[in-house]
């Protein structure tokens, strides 16, 4: 009878310390799986900040890309033409008289 009970007893000590292992390697698991949680939480934060700067840019550009459509469109026109022909260039028309300030 005393060798039944040092078998069960062996048996039992040897279910508990696996039982042990076992719940330790599940709470190792669960802590990874936690911490790296964490860190995809902060990933996407970052992510998501980058998107709206990104937006933000898109729409700028979007802006400037209307301002330059307008600025072609304007560049084109005849009125514009002879501004800068006469502020740049110093044209006039073969009619007009042009009148220079004493300085």
């Amino acid at each position: 009878m005393a060798r039944r009970q040092r078998v069960a007893y062996r048996k039992r000590q040897q279910n508990r310390f696996s039982m042990f292992l076992a719940t330790l390697v599940v709470v190792l698991i669960l802590v990874l799986v936690g911490v790296k949680s964490i860190e995809l939480r902060d990933k996407i934060d970052q992510k998501r900040t980058e998107a709206a700067q990104l937006e933000a840019q898109i729409e700028a550009e979007m802006q400037r890309t209307l301002e330059i459509e307008a600025l072609g469109k304007e560049v084109q026109t005849k009125g514009y033409i002879e501004d800068v022909a006469r502020e740049k260039l110093g044209l006039v028309y073969e009619d007009e008289i042009l009148f220079k300030q004493d300085k």
